[in-house]
């Protein structure tokens, strides 16, 4: 028999350390991505900003002060104020949560569709071809387009039935989320094809297992990686096609901001009074700039090969 005694004391010490978790590890090879660690705090920093800043600045968005219109920053206006004399910078963290809203809730019906469909291409062979000549379809549609005249035709209906905003959200939410699952499907359904040859997959099928409860188990939780690196992306897709529909004057109505309806807005005083431009462009630019970053992090962290080195 082997003497415990002769065990090196380092051997011991390993054996009694418990096993690190996975998501430790990728949160450590995350925290190394500099970039997507600055996204993520710039990201949060937005989340507070247009959630709790409503709470902390008191001044309705919505309020006009014609005295006080076209006035320049100061203490009382940080950004200024409009045409109109309403407080630019209240009107900002309001157009914020429109526009994270819409791009958070477009990214989920996206990235629900996109996975159904990608699991089910990938698993049933039978399925594989319909479904992928479906998602060709729809990458071959030239989506701009597309989502002028969805809006067009069904803005003026949803409007009387839901309210002018409540019919807006649900209409621009629809459409970016399902003209944006095309590129998720096509990513989960070459990981699936790949998790089916796999061998627990293959023990798992020789004891009967239904194919319900196959990709509920065995086949969506190793597809996690790659759905949630579209998660990020689809935010900064959604938030980008909210703002271009907005600027082109097609989305929410004017009393209701956007950070697309603000630059809509505040194109005709572009010389006069450029800030107006800038605070909702840069509030866009890095948004996405942030998401893209995170994005870009959690791929390098949720890939084993790079968290292994």
């Amino acid at each position: 028999m082997t003497d415990s005694s002769a065990i090196p004391t380092e051997v011991t010490d390993d054996l009694k350390r418990p096993a690190r978790a996975q998501w430790r590890d990728v949160w450590d090879q995350f925290k190394a991505h500099k970039g997507a660690l600055v996204g993520m705090i710039f990201f949060v920093f937005i989340l507070i900003f247009v959630i709790l800043g409503p709470y902390v600045w008191s001044i309705d968005p919505t309020y006009i002060d014609i005295r006080a219109r076209n006035s320049g920053p100061s203490l009382e206006h940080p950004f200024g104020t409009d045409q109109l004399g309403r407080d630019s910078f209240a009107r900002m963290m309001a157009g914020g949560q429109v526009s994270m809203a819409v791009g958070i809730t477009a990214m989920l019906l996206a990235l629900l569709f996109g996975t159904l469909i990608g699991v089910v291409a990938g698993y049933f062979k039978s399925l594989d071809g319909p479904l992928m000549r479906l998602t060709d379809l729809f990458l071959a549609l030239p989506l701009l387009p597309l989502l002028l005249v969805t809006i067009m035709l069904f803005r003026e209906s949803l409007s009387a039935q839901l309210g002018p905003e409540g019919g807006i959200f649900i209409l621009m939410v629809s459409a970016i989320g399902i003209t944006s699952w095309m590129q998720t499907a096509r990513i989960v359904r070459g990981d699936v094809l790949a998790l089916k040859e796999r061998e627990f997959v293959l023990a798992a099928r020789s004891i009967g297992t239904p194919p319900r409860r196959m990709i509920t188990r065995h086949i969506l939780p190793n597809v996690l990686s790659p759905i949630m690196v579209s998660a990020t992306l689809g935010i900064a897709n959604a938030i980008i096609t909210e703002s271009a529909l907005s600027f082109l004057g097609l989305g929410f109505p004017p009393d209701f901001p956007t950070w697309g309806r603000l630059l809509f807005d505040s194109v005709d005083y572009l010389q006069q009074y450029p800030e107006r431009v800038i605070w909702p462009g840069l509030a866009i630019s890095l948004t996405v700039l942030s998401v893209n970053y995170i994005g870009d992090g959690l791929r390098d962290a949720l890939d084993p090969r790079l968290r292994a080195r």
